[in-house]
């Protein structure tokens, strides 16, 4: 059942910015609608209003709706004309295929003295004896009737002849009455045998028999592995769509009458569907099995699954034997070759390219197995075992950030600096060796270049 909510008025009202209280047109068309509700409180300065293809049963809480120009209710379950003597500013009013019988209601729009067109079109009433001339008679201020003019000559005679179409009407009225009343009696009948069928279906066992057959071979069918075999279950699933498919095919081809109460049940048969495949949808689904991070020895395990998220829903975890990061649900793991301080770690992403930078200070004993460390010659001099230390001391730090080492920066390979030109360098200057006795330096000479 569709209901008037405040989200589903300001969903359509984006043209207004989603401002409902300040809305001039509003629609509201096949939203499967059931009773018209709270537009005369939220939306006072409504002129155009669309109701059309709906399920409205009756006109109502619009009367205070007094800057209403055009009503559309057209293809829904209205009955009857009433709760519009409000709406002081309505000049147009459609109500085209719907089930107004009591035509004498339109006596009712006699005070909306602004109205100028009516439609009527496709209800039971448009089908009386004298319909036309009993709405123009009775409406004054009318001028389009049904989409077609209404001439002086044509009002003036239906002035002279209203006593005796007003009887007519009357007459059509109350058998129009009496038919609806057996309708709905027969809609009520056939609605309790319905419910009465449902039941039987759902409940197959009458004295009970059946949920105690189940209760006493339950033990039984626990014991043995193949008690629902494969082929049965399928067996079954088949039998239940080939029921399924037999009811709707026999629904849609049962004849029935076009009364309010065969569209309420259309409606439910087809909400009934929706949410039959609603649940075979959700059986459908596969539940996907938890990933295993870590194994039941207590080793960590590398894992990785695509993820493209915002940096909001990215948690990291650090331990010192491997890294974690979980993006919405999706894990990646990687197992660390050294201990590192997960105290000390830092997560960087960058905003350009979202790369995700994760620095983990390494410890200083490496942890892994096979690798030890070489210990100090006694041969080796002061300075080398100082330049070790300093070594040892630094901060080594594991780099996962892969726009470091996918591509060359060509940019940097020519230094954008400019060089000074060869000349003016400074001219070496040549020392002559001592070895050579018979040199002599020649300032004469250019020097070799």
């Amino acid at each position: 059942m569709g209901r008037i909510t405040e989200d589903l008025i300001r969903r359509n009202a984006e043209h207004n910015d989603c401002i409902i209280f300040s809305l001039e047109e509003l629609s509201l068309h096949q939203q499967e609608i059931e009773r018209l509700e709270h537009i005369d409180k939220w939306c006072r300065d409504l002129k155009i209003l669309y109701l059309q293809n709906n399920l409205i049963g009756k006109i109502e809480n619009v009367s205070k709706l007094k800057k209403l120009e055009y009503l559309n209710l057209a293809l829904n379950n209205i009955e009857k004309i009433e709760n519009l003597e409000g709406c002081e500013g309505l000049t147009k009013l459609d109500l085209t295929v719907n089930f107004v019988g009591e035509l004498s209601s339109v006596q009712t729009l006699q005070h909306n003295i602004h109205l100028k067109e009516l439609f009527l079109m496709g209800n039971p009433c448009a089908d009386f004896d004298g319909y036309r001339p009993f709405v123009v008679a009775t409406l004054h201020q009318l001028k389009w009737l049904d989409g077609k003019e209404i001439e002086r000559s044509e009002r003036i005679q239906a002035l002279q002849n209203f006593p005796v179409i007003e009887r007519q009407i009357r007459e059509q009225e109350k058998a129009y009455c009496l038919q609806r009343a057996q309708e709905k009696e027969e809609a009520l009948r056939k609605m309790q045998e319905e419910h009465e069928n449902q039941a039987e279906k759902s409940h197959p066992g009458l004295d009970g028999s059946w949920f105690t057959d189940i209760a006493a071979t339950l033990p039984s069918s626990l014991d043995s592995k193949d008690h629902l075999q494969a082929p049965e279950m399928q067996e079954g699933n088949n039998k239940k769509k080939s029921d399924d498919c037999k009811d709707d095919l026999e629904f849609w081809n049962k004849p029935s009458l076009f009364t309010p109460e065969s569209r309420l049940e259309t409606l439910r048969h087809i909400e009934k569907q929706r949410k039959d495949q609603e649940k075979l949808s959700e059986k459908k689904k596969k539940v996907k099995p938890p990933r295993t991070l870590i194994t039941e020895e207590g080793n960590a395990l590398n894992v990785n699954e695509p993820k493209y998220m915002d940096t909001s829903l990215i948690d990291v975890d650090v331990q010192p034997t491997y890294v974690r990061v979980m993006i919405k649900g999706k894990p990646f793991q990687l197992v660390l070759p050294a201990e590192v301080r997960p105290d000390s770690s830092s997560v960087k992403r960058s905003q350009t390219t979202g790369h995700l930078l994760i620095c983990m200070p390494k410890v200083e004993e490496v942890i892994t197995v096979g690798h030890q460390t070489s210990k100090p010659l006694k041969g080796m001099s002061d300075s080398s075992m100082e330049q070790t230390n300093k070594r040892n001391k630094q901060v080594e730090r594991l780099e996962v950030d892969p726009s470091k080492h996918s591509f060359p920066d060509v940019a940097n390979i020519v230094q954008g600096g400019k060089h000074a030109p060869r000349r003016l360098r400074p001219e070496p200057t040549i020392i002559p060796s001592e070895e050579d006795p018979d040199f002599e330096d020649n300032p004469e000479v250019p020097p070799l270049i």
